[in-house]
């Protein structure tokens, strides 16, 4: 599981404006998302937890911790507001007391037993901040100081307050306020060396970025997502001279005899020879040479996953830099990082068959670019741990780095402790006794476990075990620790467990909710020890002895408070008053300053009293928990009546039919031979008599009939037809019907044809009785007014009036294009308009959808514009009709 904790900055400077036209805070919220956003790609972001802290104190510091979802992270995230100091000392001290209260419960450290690689719990600490001065409650400080005091079980055994698979990586923010000029852009990121959290990013392993503008923050984030590796942190130390200098004819012979295929490379990696005549010049004037940066350096080393089981799985230790012994009754504090030298002196790599070793891989660094350059694959440096051997004086190694054989990356290679004594001892024990070894070898073997220490002897035991050669490490060497060290270790764990269980009650804590408003005396003792108040009892004639029982003291009184969710402040002494409550004290004591009454004083400001915080206006669910429970019912809910088959099956004498298909139904009076075996299909069997027709929305006196699809062409008679009646029965199924009022038929015609010009903009042409319908093609717009109740007179049958209904109909529909267009450009519309045809009510008409359109898009600057064309048309038609 790798840990990512987010350490956001909330003091009152990260409310500064960007150029972006956001706050700090917002854009640190912004990079939050972004980050789990990339991180969600990479198939290892299964086993992340994310946690969330702030600068506030603790426990209201802890937003999202070991037991949050990951709705409440995003909540909780959303719901960030910056206010209070930028304490980042103690906000870090307590972001690792949230980490390593965990650990000392599971016990992974194991002090005393070695470092376990594969004993680990990355963190990833991401601190977001702006580029302001830390402050504190009393000064303002220049440098990054950590509190040591800690209430985490065993922090004493470690140095400093981290562990080594925990670095800090930090995002400053830097924007300034005005648009960055394009000469700030960098071709890498920088880091920020003049905050102090750079410092602790670079003790710990990471490093911290500045950030100057949107580009880099996102280049920041890809660059710290990749950095979410499984490993931990470990400090390597050059010790003793530098390896012999490779001329060019010993490296093409090591290439050609190692791997010849990588030939082609020479020319790649430059050739490392120290200059002898720069360094005799330095030296005759008494110059210094600067350590070069592979000397030494504090990098990560990569610790797999196992595929198969989820989790990193390994077999030797890294020593401790002391020697455990039995009689010491304390464990000397270690460093988080341990510090492991490695000797230039080249080595042959030494494996033999079915004995375990851990392979981890070096992060890129100074050191395994010197070592790739060199192009020595067949060839390793031991590595080795101060005082980790019985005697301070002496040192063993424990593993090797090497150079993998196509010279990609550098390993460390962990093997057992002083294994070059080990592994002949071993090959001998397979190859020549057999696995019967004589005196000499236990001999032997016997002394090398006296330079090995005790917590070697278990991992030693398995792994023989594991090659067929058991029972040759003795139970005994088990017991390195003294019985104290062990049962403090116990103590510490079960101490850690009862602080991790509190810290996890606390997280997510609601401050308690106050009963009321306590009443505080105003002098030091109680009335009922007054003189003057016993007096006054005896004169009452009352026994003073039962009525001190009866009254109890003042102190203990309390006044009910209204709403219970807001704290009243009933401050006595204005330096009590906290500094975030200095405004709100003052806005609520002028507002009882100016109160007329001493009635009339208010505790709780009106707007106060109903309003809520914005995050809580959207908890519909909170607001019904809280409301009352409804009353039972008057009468219960009757049993259900079917115990078996549907209980929602209707009866078959109560079916229901669509009044529009009834109607088609009766109305086709027997001509449809389709609808009326269809009616008769419904019709229940038994149902004595006609159908009854259930009252509807519709008057008795409705007739339905059916539009008549006469062709466009004018009847050649205009005599009507007998069988006209009957020529709607004869339709097809698949037309409208029509509901047309109980009147003479002449007025059925005249009004029929006028919704129907109305409707689909379709010109009727009347012949008498008879008439057609002419409905234009792919015609979309529906207008929106009736325009034609007044002059359906004014329509003839003649071609020329049918030419003019058929373009304007285009016109209309081009001109409620130009409407829905954005914008003010109406010079197009308004010359279409001067092309409309037709007498000048047609033209009106016209004019008064157009405008009706445009109300409906709320052009109102267009209403105007059409409203005196209008008008103007008007005054011209006018015009040209009194001058004829």
């Amino acid at each position: 599981m790798t840990i990512i904790l987010f350490l956001v900055d909330t003091s009152a400077s990260m409310n500064q404006r960007t150029y972006l036209g956001t706050a700090c805070i917002d854009v640190a919220k912004a990079a939050v998302e972004t980050f789990m956003k990339i991180r969600s790609r990479d198939p290892n972001s299964r086993w992340d937890r994310y946690m969330l802290l702030t600068y506030e104190d603790p426990p209201l510091n802890v937003k999202a911790g070991w037991k949050e979802s990951h709705a409440t992270f995003v909540n909780e995230l959303r719901n960030l507001q910056a206010s209070g100091l930028s304490t980042l000392g103690p906000s870090l001290k307590h972001a690792f007391d949230l980490l390593n209260i965990n650990r000392m419960q599971t016990g992974i450290d194991t002090y005393g037993q070695g470092r376990c690689p594969f004993y680990l719990e990355p963190a990833v600490i991401i601190v977001i901040t702006d580029n302001s001065p830390l402050t504190s409650t009393s000064s303002v400080q220049l440098q990054l100081n950590l509190p040591m005091d800690t209430a985490v079980p065993g922090s004493e055994l470690t140095k400093e307050p981290f562990r080594w698979d925990q670095r800090i990586f930090g995002l400053v923010l830097g924007m300034s306020g005005s648009i960055p000029s394009e000469n700030n852009s960098f071709p890498f990121i920088p880091s920020a060396e003049s905050h102090p959290i750079d410092v602790m990013c670079d003790v710990t392993g990471g490093r911290s970025y500045a950030i100057l503008n949107q580009k880099m923050l996102n280049s920041s984030i890809e660059s710290l997502v990749q950095k979410v590796q499984t490993g931990v942190v470990i400090n390597f130390e050059k010790f003793g001279p530098d390896p012999p200098v490779i001329n060019d004819g010993l490296r093409a012979d090591i290439i050609s005899d190692t791997n010849g295929n990588l030939k082609e490379n020479q020319d790649v990696n430059k050739q490392i020879i120290v200059d002898k005549e720069l360094n005799d010049e330095k030296k005759s004037n008494n110059i210094s040479l600067q350590p070069a940066p592979w000397h030494a350096c504090r990098k990560l080393i990569y610790v797999p996953r196992s595929a198969q089981k989820g989790y990193s799985v390994g077999h030797w230790p890294i020593p401790e830099a002391f020697w455990p012994d039995a009689t010491n009754p304390n464990l000397p504090p270690r460093t988080a990082h341990p510090n492991v030298r490695f000797s230039c002196a080249l080595s042959d790599p030494l494996v033999i068959d079915n004995l375990p070793f851990d392979k981890y891989e070096l992060e890129p660094s100074p050191l395994t670019q010197y070592i790739l350059e060199r192009r020595q694959p067949n060839t390793c440096w031991q590595v080795h741990v101060s005082n980790s051997a019985k005697f301070s004086e002496l040192y063993h190694p424990f593993g090797y780095i090497k150079a993998s054989s196509a010279l990609t990356t550098v390993n460390l290679f962990v093997m057992p402790y002083n294994y070059p004594i080990l592994l002949p001892l071993l090959d001998d024990l397979f190859k020549i006794h057999k696995l019967k070894p004589n005196p000499k070898w236990r001999q032997q073997f016997d002394n090398y476990l006296k330079t090995m220490p005790g917590y070697y002897a278990g991992p030693l035991r398995r792994a023989l075990a594991r090659m067929g050669a058991p029972n040759l490490v003795p139970d005994q060497m088990d017991n390195c620790l003294s019985y104290s060290v062990i049962t403090y270790l116990k103590k510490l764990k079960n101490q850690a467990k009862v602080e991790m269980d509190r810290l996890l009650a606390s997280v997510g804590q609601k401050v308690p909710v106050h009963e009321g408003i306590k009443v505080n005396s105003r002098t030091k003792t109680s009335f009922l020890k007054r003189k003057d108040f016993n007096q006054l009892v005896e004169n009452l004639g009352a026994n003073v002895s039962s009525l001190k029982q009866e009254i109890q003291d003042y102190n203990s009184f309390t006044i009910a408070a209204p709403v219970k969710t807001i704290q009243p402040q009933y401050y006595r002494n204005p330096y009590d008053i906290p500094r975030k409550s200095l405004l709100d004290q003052v806005k609520r004591m002028r507002t009882n300053f100016l109160q007329t009454s001493y009635n009339n004083t208010k505790l709780i400001d009106e707007d106060q009293r109903h309003s809520i915080p914005v995050q809580q206006m959207g908890n519909y669910q909170e607001y019904l928990r809280k409301q009352p429970q409804p009353l039972r019912e008057l009468e219960s809910t009757p049993a259900r009546i079917h115990t078996f088959g549907n209980p929602f099956k209707v009866k078959s004498n109560e079916i229901k039919i669509d009044e529009a298909d009834e109607a088609a139904v009766f109305g086709s009076a027997g001509n449809n031979h389709s609808r009326n075996k269809r009616a008769a299909s419904e019709s229940p069997p038994a149902s004595p008599g006609p159908r009854k027709r259930k009252p509807g929305p519709l008057p008795r006196g409705v007739t339905i009939r059916r539009p008549s699809t006469t062709p466009l062409t004018p009847a050649s008679s205009p005599t009507r037809s007998d069988s006209s009646d009957s020529s709607f029965d004869d339709l097809g199924d698949d037309r409208p019907l029509e509901i047309v009022l109980d009147s003479d038929e002449d007025n059925y015609e005249v009004n029929k044809s006028v919704n129907k010009v109305n409707a689909n903009h379709v010109l009727p042409e009347v012949n008498g009785d008879e008439e057609s319908v002419i409905t234009p093609q792919n015609q979309s717009e529906q207008p929106c007014v009736n325009h034609l109740n007044s002059n359906v007179n004014m329509h003839t049958n003649s071609k020329k009036d049918l030419n003019i209904w058929m373009y304007n109909s285009k016109l209309r529909h081009s001109c409620f294009k130009e409407i829905k267009k954005p914008g003010r450009h109406y010079e197009q519309l308004f010359s279409q308009l001067n092309t409309v045809r037709g007498p000048i009510e047609t033209r009106c008409s016209f004019l008064k959808e157009l405008i009706h359109e445009a109300t409906r898009f709320k052009k109102k600057m267009l209403v105007q514009m059409l409203e005196q064309f209008e008008q103007s048309m008007i005054k011209v038609e006018k015009a040209s009709s009194g001058s004829r």
